[in-house]
């Protein structure tokens, strides 16, 4: 083997010279359920990041709501789309705070893979129409499509991804998850990447919220001067020539802004917290208690205030209510005509389910409901508007 070749061992050997002492490093791994011989020259965590790039459900994430129906226009964001700044925004703070950038990359590919078709509105159709068994999270469904639905492999189910990156997956947290984390030690704090992807969250959905909102002419320029975080932003903003510019560089501009404003902001406050925590080891992390990637309080109350201002002018707009309602009734539409023709037989015990045979063949390993939500939640905006005509619309091809 050439002296060139970097081996797996050399990356876990650079990992334990480069890395901070907080960071989790491959070599540390909990390991997969399903035991696999480790790659030559790929981490686990590059393995867990290829893997999810390569499954079904990523792929899918193009055509998925942010806040628009992807109908609406080819420039807003999509979950991909944002899942991609996600990433971007993790790896950019990882690697400043000297974490594992790979782990940190592989949660953040993975945190939206549960997402139902129409964003939170899908979401909240199928929690209140499976409350009976259970309800639906998108946390944990991320979980269960990368753990038991995917099928690439003959040896297992799943991906058979790593410990710390299912863990990062189930312990995403922000203003609209709530994870049950059982499996993964809920009584300790997640690791530094995780934790990051948590922040990069936020920052890529408030900044692109922002940005959509204004192309789609419901929020301003004008508007958003009035909220806390436009003084910090002035200040790299290059105010001499940011109103002469066109509306695109300025749209492009203001978000930059948004973004080095809230990263700068949050790295600051961590480094402080990891100094007045003590933190020296990914032990420490786990027992800290606290989240310890996080903002001060000056920079909480202007994110507040952010949410406040899109809460009001812009998630509530009735542009979106009205998206909302189409949703709704989509959703539920078709839960209850798969609910209902489901998991019928004929006098000679054939099925005549109108669930399709990729749905249908769980049935017997979980809950009629269960594949329907399944099923549902896989689907993307487009694929979901399509089998609602054809199964309501009587001149559309089944």
């Amino acid at each position: 083997m050439s002296e060139g070749i970097i081996t797996r061992e050399k990356l876990e050997e650079t990992e334990e010279k480069f890395l901070a002492p907080y960071a989790m490093k491959s070599r540390y791994t909990r390991g997969r359920k399903y035991e696999e011989p480790e790659h030559p020259y790929r981490s686990v965590y590059q393995r867990d990041r290829d893997r999810i790039i390569h499954s079904t459900a990523y792929r899918r994430l193009e055509y998925k709501t942010q806040v628009f129906v992807n109908l609406e226009g080819d420039y807003y964001r999509t979950r991909l789309t944002h899942t991609s700044e996600v990433a971007q925004i993790a790896r950019t703070i990882a690697k400043t705070l000297g974490l594992n950038e790979e782990l940190t990359e592989a949660i953040a590919l993975a945190h939206d893979i549960g997402h139902t078709p129409f964003g939170h509105s899908g979401e909240d159709v199928l929690n209140e129409l499976m409350k009976e068994e259970g309800g639906f999270e998108h946390n944990f469904q991320s979980l269960r499509v990368l753990d038991v639905l995917e099928e690439k492999y003959p040896g297992f189910p799943g991906l058979n991804l790593s410990w710390e990156t299912k863990e990062g997956i189930i312990k995403h947290t922000s203003h609209y998850d709530s994870p049950d984390c059982r499996d993964y030690a809920p009584h300790l704090s997640p690791t530094l990447e995780a934790q990051v992807v948590n922040i990069a969250d936020e920052i890529a959905y408030n900044s692109h919220d922002v940005d959509d909102g204004i192309t789609s002419g419901i929020l301003s320029i004008e508007g958003l001067k009035n909220t806390k975080i436009w003084g910090e932003m002035e200040k790299v903003l290059d105010n001499g020539n940011f109103e002469s510019l066109p509306m695109d560089m300025k749209k492009y501009n203001l978000t930059r802004a948004l973004i080095n404003t809230q990263i700068t902001g949050l790295i600051e406050n961590t480094v402080k917290n990891l100094k007045r925590h003590e933190i020296d080891s990914v032990e420490k992390v786990r027992e800290a208690g606290v989240l310890l990637v996080d903002y001060d309080e000056k920079m909480k109350e202007i994110h507040r205030d952010l949410k406040a201002y899109l809460y009001k002018n812009f998630y509530k707009h009735y542009k979106v209510i009205r998206m909302e309602y189409k949703a709704n009734k989509i959703m539920r539409d078709l839960f209850n005509i798969y609910h209902q023709r489901g998991d019928v037989k004929d006098k000679r015990g054939v099925s005549t389910s109108i669930l399709p045979p990729e749905a249908s063949k769980r049935l017997g390993k979980d809950t009629l409901k269960r594949v329907i939500c399944d099923y549902m939640a896989s689907m993307t905006d487009r694929f979901i508007l399509e089998e609602y005509k054809k199964l309501f619309d009587p001149y559309e091809k089944v």
